[in-house]
């Protein structure tokens, strides 16, 4: 049992990881990593990006649409996908 919950661990922390690199790319590709912002800034937009999405899933959860079951990465106006093979 002990082993099955370090393997757990060890799994979301590899998740965590690629999530993490996944937005560094993401930053990085907009030029928000060149630009001097404030954390607390960079904490706002950030939050204010997860309200869009939050806010788009809450819509397609609703109702009936042809998007549902489309995750917020294939959410119009999101990102193209990013490969995580770096």
């Amino acid at each position: 049992m002990d082993a099955q919950i370090e393997k757990l661990k060890e799994r979301r922390r590899l998740l965590i990881v690629k999530s993490a690199e996944r937005f560094a790319r993401a930053a990085t590709k907009a030029g928000l990593a060149e630009m001097e912002l404030p954390d607390e800034e960079l904490d706002r937009i950030v939050a204010e990006i997860a309200a869009r999405f939050r806010k788009e899933e809450r819509k397609t959860a609703s109702g009936p649409s042809s998007q549902a079951g489309r995750s917020a990465d294939s959410a119009p106006g999101a990102p193209a996908a990013v490969s995580h093979d770096g």
